[in-house]
């Protein structure tokens, strides 16, 4: 068993950061993934670089670290679309799967012969998923979407950044990462409608739906008020404190939850006398006087060090924690103690086992598995070619002399 998604086909069109995140996912639950690439070029992210994966004599392996990061349990198939052949070996391929996931440009798939309203009746059973930045309909259908675009339009920009400074963008590429998670939401709710009726359909995912759809409290603190919020830097538009506190050298990150915690903050910290105080008794007023409330805390803060906050917080079940950089986190004992880190053997490293960012989805009875590294361009052509249409070497060649793999 190699997990939930066991046999199920994936025909993978998607191509930089949205798509290959979510058939990774799909990937990791199990199913066979079929990254469709095209021949000499492939995924863009191949030459999102440096870095690159290191090799066993220390020198830069042909990998891009990019392109690793999305792309494991996946076989890379070279495949020409843009010709007659490509487009034929394209459905045949496609008869043996049961999804197909892209991420071309609202479309674009139609100019090859491979639309949804095109293939449907022919792959009445398919699941067929499209990822664009601004969905199948409405005024912007057409356009590219690119994260940075997106996270600006989407107004997580507006929301983030010190108050007078200029808007700023999440420091990952966010905006790509929810529109696959939700497609993939997506795909696995297709799944089972097909499990019980057999029919297949068609997802629409765009990443600003996706984008506006995480906006989540602050999006609703807009709804209810028709008030755009400020940029708040570090701070919660809602709850404080609940930001980056300074101590004495440096800086904690500090989550009070509710006003018992509070409570118990004031206690711990010596500074009881703040209860009295009806700026300071409820996170409502907390937070209607956050300026000041916000430099008063800021002082008592920064009378301690960093590790003396950390450790009398945790005592006191106050939610805080350290601010990591990224050689932190993955020596963090948490981190390591829940396996977020794995290694596996890459064709392209000479030997040396190369780190990849493990799955976060822990399930007792069908646990993910990382059958296949991260693939080279073309790698399974001719292996998947023989397997499922049963071509021979000479005809996978003559296909490859052609320009069609």
């Amino acid at each position: 068993m190699s997990g939930p998604l066991n046999g199920l086909k994936v025909f993978d069109l998607t191509r930089i950061l949205a798509g290959p995140s979510c058939t990774q996912i799909l990937g990791d639950l199990g199913a066979e993934v079929i990254k469709i690439e095209r021949p000499k070029v492939g995924d863009d992210t191949r030459n999102f670089a440096p870095p690159f994966l290191p090799s066993k004599n220390g020198t830069d392996s042909s990998e891009s670290a990019y392109f690793a990061g999305t792309n494991r349990n996946k076989r890379s198939v070279t495949l020409n679309l843009a010709k007659p052949e490509g487009q034929a070996l394209a459905k045949r391929l496609l008869a043996d799967c049961d999804i197909l996931a892209e991420n071309f440009k609202t479309g674009t798939l139609a100019k090859y012969g491979l639309g949804f309203d095109q293939i449907k009746e022919e792959f009445p059973g398919l699941i067929f998923c499209s990822i664009t930045g601004f969905g199948q309909t409405g005024p912007y259908a057409e356009r590219p979407g690119y994260d940075a675009l997106i996270q600006a339009m989407g107004g997580v920009m507006s929301l983030t950044g010190e108050p007078k400074g200029e808007p700023m963008k999440v420091g990952v590429s966010i905006a790509d990462l929810m529109a696959g998670m939700y497609a993939c939401v997506g795909i696995l709710a297709a799944v089972r409608h097909k499990q019980l009726t057999g029919e297949g359909q068609y997802i629409d995912i765009s990443m600003l739906d996706a984008h506006v759809a995480w906006l989540a409290n602050q999006g609703m603190n807009f709804l209810a008020t028709g008030v755009n919020q400020e940029r708040l830097g570090n701070n919660h538009p809602n709850i404080l404190p609940y930001q980056v506190m300074p101590t004495s050298d440096g800086y904690i990150v500090l989550s009070v939850g509710n006003d018992d915690t509070f409570h118990r903050f004031c206690e711990m910290a010596d500074c009881a006398e703040l209860l009295e105080d009806e700026r300071f008794k409820t996170n409502i007023e907390r937070v209607k006087n956050r300026e000041f409330t916000t430099q008063v805390l800021n002082e008592i803060t920064r009378k301690k060090p960093s590790a003396w906050w950390l450790e009398n917080l945790e005592k006191n079940k106050i939610g805080c924690g350290p601010i990591n950089n990224l050689s932190d986190v993955f020596s963090d004992p948490q981190v390591l103690a829940r396996d977020m880190i794995l290694e596996m053997d890459h064709p392209a490293t000479g030997g040396k086992p190369t780190k990849l960012i493990a799955s976060p989805l822990k399930l007792s009875g069908t646990p993910v598995s990382y059958r296949r590294p991260p693939p080279m361009l073309g790698q399974h052509t001719a292996e998947v070619l023989q397997e499922t249409l049963s071509l021979s070497e000479s005809e996978i060649a003559d296909l490859k002399s052609k320009g069609i793999v």
